[in-house]
């Protein structure tokens, strides 16, 4: 796989790790009744993208990683969350704590753990642990929900609050004082609590952690050394990353959906129609305003986000206007793609509904997307605000 490595976006390099997916679609589609069933990825699936690079591509390059341009990721997660939605979810979330993690932690213990080609790492950073100081590191208690691919990792990455004596640490400006822990699979238990509808095979489940010793070099944050990354991937603002790698799996799911009403619509004999479902008016509208609906979406996303890492490139800082573009882009990207396949959905008719038909996996996981913070509608009125020349009112923001 050819790889370029500069800081503009290199379409043969994406083409490199299709080829890659491509060659791991057949086990994703076979395995996603079972991750339906068990609420989990299965190992084998976790274990293929792992081995072809594909948690990798934005890890740094000094680890081993692609330090892709973020077309690339956006592409990526797209062509497996096609295949299927748990998955794409799976890798989008091992794609992002492997590529932060990689910067952020100090880097002997990062060489040490990115040196296993199937590495592997769930994260969860909010701050649903308690961390209490002491000699050399950290003493850790906490239960972290929406560990998406616990199941399938070799370390957990999870955010707490710092403790002295019993009491919360606040910084200068009276904020709580945070910082993550980086815990072995063999130091953390799985507490199943991931019984849902949508991305039912992500095994979002909690982790939980009881009394546990944490050294201060597998904290991240409060304690963190300064990164020695300097690649403009690792200058995107975080935020922004948390964002555009969540519409890939929204438009992966939604192309993978219009994809399935196609073959269907080819088909299908409607009840009362003599004609073929693709010959039906509605169903003509549904496929138009599906592809233009997602489309212009897609299309949106990539123009901000170029426009922001160009800025980051140059050595500029982006502007509070840039990341308001990236997240409105992003935001409404995936409320477009779950409006997609809502159209297509309706027109489908009573076939859409029986859990033997792609269309409704499709429509169940893509709402899910949609919920996820990083990515949730609720950020559109906050952009709003921005490009109104009024101060921001979110914290992403």
């Amino acid at each position: 796989m050819s790889m370029k490595h500069d800081q503009s976006f290199d379409p043969e390099e994406l083409d490199g790790y299709r080829r890659k997916i491509e060659e791991i679609v057949p086990l994703i589609r076979a395995h996603a009744d079972e991750a339906e069933r068990n609420a989990r990825l299965s190992q084998e699936v976790a274990e293929a993208m792992a081995r072809a690079g594909l948690y990798r591509v934005a890890a740094p390059r000094s680890l081993g990683g692609g330090e892709t341009h973020p077309f690339t990721q956006i592409g990526v997660i797209e062509q497996v969350a096609s295949a299927d939605g748990s998955a794409g979810w799976n890798l989008m979330i091992g794609i992002e704590t492997t590529g932060i993690l990689g910067s952020a932690l100090a880097h002997e213990r990062a060489e040490a753990m990115y040196a296993d080609p199937l590495l592997i790492i769930a994260g969860a950073l909010n701050p649903k642990g308690t961390a209490e100081a002491m000699d050399g590191g950290y003493r850790v208690s906490g239960q972290w929900p929406f560990a998406s691919g616990c199941h399938n990792c070799q370390y957990f990455w999870g955010q707490c609050i710092v403790h002295e004596n019993g009491e919360r640490v606040h910084d200068e400006q009276g904020q709580v004082k945070l910082l993550e822990v980086v815990v072995p699979a063999a130091d953390f238990e799985i507490v199943e609590t991931w019984d849902v509808a949508g991305l039912r095979g992500s095994g979002s489940h909690d982790i939980a952690v009881r009394d546990l010793f944490v050294p201060a070099d597998m904290t991240t944050g409060a304690t963190r050394q300064p990164s020695v990354e300097r690649g403009p991937l690792f200058r995107v603002p975080l935020y922004t990353r948390l964002a555009y790698n969540k519409v890939g799996v929204a438009t992966g799911i939604a192309r993978a959906a219009i994809d399935h009403f196609r073959d269907l619509a080819s088909a299908k004999t409607p009840r009362g129609s003599r004609s073929l479902l693709n010959e039906r008016v509605d169903a003509q509208l549904a496929m138009a305003n599906a592809e233009a609906t997602l489309r212009s979406a897609r299309a949106f996303v990539f123009e901000a986000v170029g426009e922001l890492w160009e800025t980051v490139v140059a050595g500029d800082r982006p502007s509070l206007e840039q990341r308001a573009m990236v997240q409105l882009a992003c935001s409404h990207a995936t409320s477009a793609a779950v409006n997609a396949v809502g159209h297509i959905h309706a027109a489908a008719g009573a076939s859409a509904n029986f859990r033997d038909n792609p269309l409704e996996r499709c429509f169940r996981d893509v709402q899910v997307v949609r919920q996820q913070i990083m990515a949730s509608p609720q950020w559109i009125r906050s952009a709003g605000r921005v490009l109104l020349g009024l101060d921001s009112d979110s914290f992403i923001l």
